[in-house]
């Protein structure tokens, strides 16, 4: 069952429009006023010990009114929308207006335009209640096969609508869902997480069995020492690095502030690397908190840096248009990418629209291939940390990553990086650690499991023109912390990266 997106927003855009017209008459038609109302229904499911312990849910209406008057801007917002809450929101903005420090720099508000049709929304998803979480929760731990559990499962509903005193509107919706957990054994811990646009396209059982192999897998480490070695980057690795790359990199008042190390037009990266933001590839709003339309922006084209996120005012700034990109936390760190995607080995879009290809354990051998379990054998070693021969165990828990593994001559698997953090923005040096998962590969086979390693590298240059050697043929989207964000990223094998310590320093 899917909604239909043409009439979304009704409601909320009529609201909306009150918020303008109570400002014409407040303030006058000198005021430009933009608005924006959001109602979020969103639902969480936790787990822990294996059980769960908690479930919540929560709906929510946002009035977001900024106001340029006089010379001045001023945004506020409120969640009271009877007629004296709004007028009150109205009142406030408006005398915020008159004692703040003029803004020269004001860009003025998008004009009237074509808002392309939001993308198809699952309704069975936006009103899934606590009984289809539970058992999708209950998939989970039964797949572990008796290690402890934990993490959560959810699902969202977001309605939007936008409205200006210069004539332009907008409306949509969308739903999501997603699941994030971990299994653990008395030393090692194994992650899975998937994103959908559909409830039912989430995979407990196979997240929780690729979680419980890969715990199983991870027993056992030894010490390795610091030094640079090949890697081979599953996709929830390789979202960290499009998270930095999107908030520091490809950030458009970053760029317009030099403090980025985005050039357009040069060849930054290895020719194998196309990033390409795509908000509306999900289920998403079609369009941003300016009501600028939304629409997919390529940053990197086969190597080379070709855009960088804006919003109305960091276009200005530079004299381009925008990109779409304004959002609730524009005002404090810019404008970003948050529906980034790394293309995979030779497709020009997502590769797995259900995110579902590393859940299972299952995929694609190439184009055009059958569908098929992972059968390959594994070397084990110390730890044991093989690809079972029934794809139910091991480091490895999908084809496109044994594929990869099979031509490493020697390196590390890496299946999650963490608590990394900017060194130099400039560069983007991360500093990090690895979890969930750290495997030595040699001559193709994973032989024995890695403790954790700390690293400092310059994502950049660790994906510079050479340094990639391969990208998997198959992406898969994953949950961003914030609403309506998400990465999708296949595995990714580069040349060398920069390990500096044991997970202790």
């Amino acid at each position: 069952m899917t909604g239909v997106p043409a009439r979304a927003g009704a409601a909320e855009l009529d609201l909306a429009g009150r918020v303008v017209d109570l400002v014409a008459r407040l303030a006058g038609t000198a005021a430009q006023a933009e608005v924006t109302v959001t109602r979020v229904e969103s639902a969480l499911t936790r787990f822990a010990n294996s059980a769960i312990h908690q479930n919540v849910a929560s709906s929510s209406v946002d009035v977001r009114l900024r106001v340029h008057l006089a010379g001045r801007t001023v945004a506020g917002s409120g969640n009271a929308v009877t007629d004296d809450g709004l007028r009150a929101l109205v009142e406030r903005v408006l005398t915020a207006a008159r004692i703040t420090p003029p803004d020269p720099a004001w860009p003025g508000l998008t004009p009237a335009a074509p808002v392309a049709t939001a993308p198809e929304w699952d309704a069975a998803t936006a009103h899934a209640g606590p009984a289809e979480r539970a058992a999708l929760v209950r998939a989970f731990v039964d797949a572990a096969g008796g290690l402890e559990t934990a993490g959560y499962c959810r699902t969202g509903h977001r309605v939007a609508a936008f409205a200006n005193s210069a004539g332009h509107s907008a409306q949509g919706q969308a739903a999501d869902a997603a699941m994030d957990g971990i299994a653990r054994t008395g030393d090692a811990d194994g992650s899975a997480q998937q994103h959908v646009d559909r409830l039912a396209d989430l995979d407990g059982a196979g997240l929780g069995w690729r979680a419980a192999a890969k715990a199983r897998a991870a027993a056992r480490p030894v010490e390795l020492p610091p030094g640079r070695y090949p890697v081979l980057l599953e996709p929830t690795a390789v979202a960290d690095l499009l998270q930095n790359l999107a908030w520091y990199g490809f950030n458009g008042r970053r760029y317009a502030e030099h403090q980025s190390f985005a050039a357009l037009g040069v060849s930054q990266f290895d020719r194998a690397v196309t990033l390409v933001d795509d908000p509306l590839a999900a289920s998403g709003l079609p369009f941003d908190l300016e009501g600028t339309p939304s629409r997919a922006l390529t940053l990197v084209d086969a190597g080379t840096t070709s855009a960088v996120a804006h919003d109305r005012r960091s276009a200005a700034e530079l004299g381009v248009a925008s990109t779409g990109h304004a959002w609730a936390g524009g005002a404090t760190v810019g404008p970003i990418p948050r529906n980034l995607r790394l293309s995979a080995a030779g497709t020009a879009g997502p590769a797995d629209a259900t995110g579902a290809f590393l859940a299972r354990g299952e995929g694609v051998a190439g184009p055009g291939a059958t569908a098929t379990r992972v059968t390959a054998g594994g070397a084990g070693g110390p730890g044991g940390a093989g690809l079972a021969t029934d794809g139910r165990a091991g480091a490895i828990t999908d084809p496109d990553t044994a594929a990869l593994v099979s031509r490493m001559e020697r390196g590390l698997l890496v299946s999650d990086f963490w608590y990394t953090r900017v060194l130099d923005p400039l560069s983007l040096v991360i500093t990090g650690l690895t979890r969930n998962g750290l495997w030595l590969v040699e001559n193709g086979q994973v032989t024995r499991a890695v403790r954790d390693l700390r690293f400092t590298e310059s994502y950049p240059r660790a994906l510079a023109p050479g340094a990639v050697l391969e990208l998997g043929r198959h992406a898969v989207r994953l949950p961003d912390r914030m609403d309506g964000g998400w990465w999708e990223a296949p595995s990714l094998r580069l040349a060398s990266w920069n390990f500096t310590g044991g997970a202790s320093g």
